[in-house]
């Protein structure tokens, strides 16, 4: 095909909070297509909380990205040429494997097609995509919210967030946001939370939450662990349910021990039980729940906000700003015009 492939490469590991000086932007040949493969050009790129844990030399539940390899993340773009069965030049795929460049190869097993006339494509990587199905299984399945329960949700303007905060409240929940900014918690009170909290705002963050939960804490879906973890599990009910998604709280001393309160005796006397959550898990039944979702938004009940970036020079500044709570809305970097 010819032409060059902007990509970056991560340069080092970072030691606490990651800069920009962690990646390199190199340009290579961009690659042809192998047999079953598909070239693919990208339109967004993601960013999400994850990749934190994928630039730490730590262990972690996935294999981490080694100095001078291409970034991991997800993206939506359109097939250039194909060399698989099953996809066409002009189609729009999405794949969690296409990394943090311009262009790139994909197996046909790790590529998506994506339906443009149901929503805007780039939905396939946020309500309609890896955090819309975070929020449907951390609360359908794992959680398994009832009813009235209050269902406390940290960083609820973000990707995931802002679809846990709809789902709880179409299911008959009592949604409450934790956010940065009386904004965010503007926005949130539109989609459906019926309170908030602004943890940047709040003298006493653990009062705050009791206020905004006067009944105590039936769902903890947590997405940042740190001070909204810590002041959150002293307001559970009685059987309550934390469901861990995030540590994003933690990006500034990912590789240092988690070290803070002891939160055992809540957790003995509520009954309480916490549970690790990885969306990887739910593969299978993926299809179930997009099919919901994409229901969802065509009949107007899930809204979804994007908090987009243009240039691929952009991505580390994308991803930053999401280590830091800047964003709103899931955070997206337009690589090209569609």
């Amino acid at each position: 095909m010819g032409g060059v492939n902007r990509q970056w490469v991560l340069a080092s590991h970072p030691k606490g909070m990651p800069d920009e000086s962690n990646w390199r932007l190199r340009e290579v040949p961009i690659p042809e297509p192998r047999s079953d493969e598909v070239l693919v050009r990208a339109i967004y790129l993601s960013v999400d909380p994850y990749m934190r844990a994928r630039i730490s030399p730590s262990k972690n539940y996935a294999k981490g990205v080694a100095v001078g390899e291409v970034m991991q993340g997800g993206g939506v773009g359109e097939v250039v040429r194909s060399r698989a069965p099953g996809f066409s030049e002009g189609d729009i795929v999405e794949s969690m494997s296409f990394g943090w460049q311009e262009h790139a190869v994909l197996r046909h097993e790790v590529a998506t097609k994506v339906d443009p006339s149901l929503a805007p494509i780039q939905a396939a990587l946020g309500g309609l995509g890896m955090p819309g199905l975070t929020a449907y299984f951390a609360l359908l399945d794992a959680a398994r919210i009832q009813p009235g329960e209050t269902v406390l949700i940290s960083a609820a303007a973000g990707a995931v967030g802002q679809v846990a905060g709809q789902i709880a409240k179409m299911k008959g929940c009592r949604p409450v946001a934790v956010a940065g900014s009386e904004e965010k918690l503007a926005w949130c009170r539109t989609l459906g939370y019926d309170a908030g909290v602004n943890y940047r705002a709040a003298p006493d963050l653990m009062k705050a939450i009791r206020e905004a939960c006067p009944n105590g804490v039936d769902v903890f879906l947590d997405n940042t662990a740190g001070p909204i973890h810590d002041a959150a599990m002293q307001s559970l009910a009685m059987r309550a349910r934390v469901i861990v998604c995030g540590r994003v709280a933690l990006a500034g001393r990912f590789e240092e021990p988690d070290i803070g309160p002891r939160f055992l005796d809540r957790i003995l006397t509520q009954r309480a039980r916490v549970q690790g959550f990885l969306v990887f898990d739910y593969k299978d039944r993926y299809p179930e729940a997009l099919k919901e979702l994409a229901a969802w938004y065509r009949d107007g009940k899930l809204q979804l906000r994007e908090d987009v970036i243009k240039g691929i020079e952009n991505m580390p500044k994308a991803f930053l700003r999401l280590l830091t709570g800047d964003n709103f809305g899931k955070q997206l970097v337009k690589v090209m015009a569609k």
